[in-house]
């Protein structure tokens, strides 16, 4: 994936569990899961405002571009 997920390190440098975040900001810990495993294939702006208003954080400490395109990890070939 052409954007990495630090949202595990960001909890950890704030102290908090993923079970905390989850019961403020009002998703499953499953959804949240998904997200803090980097297999989300999108997150609503919505979220990600609660998830950087509660860890008082900047949107770029939690989602970082890689500098790759997707179709390059997936392709396999080269052109």
């Amino acid at each position: 994936m052409a954007i990495v997920v630090y949202l595990e390190d960001v909890l950890k440098k704030r102290g908090m569990t993923s079970k905390e975040l989850c019961q403020k900001i009002h998703i499953t810990e499953a959804n949240l899961s998904i997200l803090r495993s980097g297999k989300a294939r999108g997150v609503r702006f919505e979220t990600l405002n609660k998830i950087c208003y509660y860890l008082e954080c900047e949107v770029g400490e939690i989602l970082k571009f890689d500098g790759k395109l997707d179709e390059e990890e997936n392709s396999g070939s080269i052109s």
